[in-house]
């Protein structure tokens, strides 16, 4: 019960992710989409920028500020990488995002937090 309610809230995360990426010029390539090393939760682009974005759903900014691990990163790079030439084009920008969901907050987008 404790995971399938975790799942849905994950989802709708994602979900609400997707909305504020759009509103904000993003296209949306792909969400949830799964490798051998890990799960990317969207794909999305904006002109020459090609994204990876982990979206991560907490109780209050203070949990959202230190539940991107390195391990997390690695998964999600790692899962990029396996993936990037489904999506890239030539001289793209393709780097790793993160998206904070916290309720009664503004999703919060932090661009390129992957530097491995």
């Amino acid at each position: 019960m404790k995971r399938q309610r975790a799942e849905r809230g994950g989802r709708r995360a994602e979900s609400i992710a997707g909305l504020w990426l759009r509103l904000k010029g993003w296209t949306i390539l792909a969400r949830r989409l799964r490798t051998p090393v890990g799960e990317i939760d969207l794909v999305v682009r904006r002109g020459s920028t090609l994204a990876f974005v982990e979206v991560k759903a907490r109780a209050t900014a203070d949990q959202a500020a230190f539940c991107l691990d390195d391990y997390r990163l690695r998964r999600v790079a790692a899962a990029a990488q396996a993936v990037s030439h489904l999506y890239a084009r030539p001289r793209d920008t393709i780097r790793i995002d993160a998206m904070f969901i916290v309720p009664g907050r503004l999703p919060r987008h932090l661009a390129n937090v992957w530097c491995g």
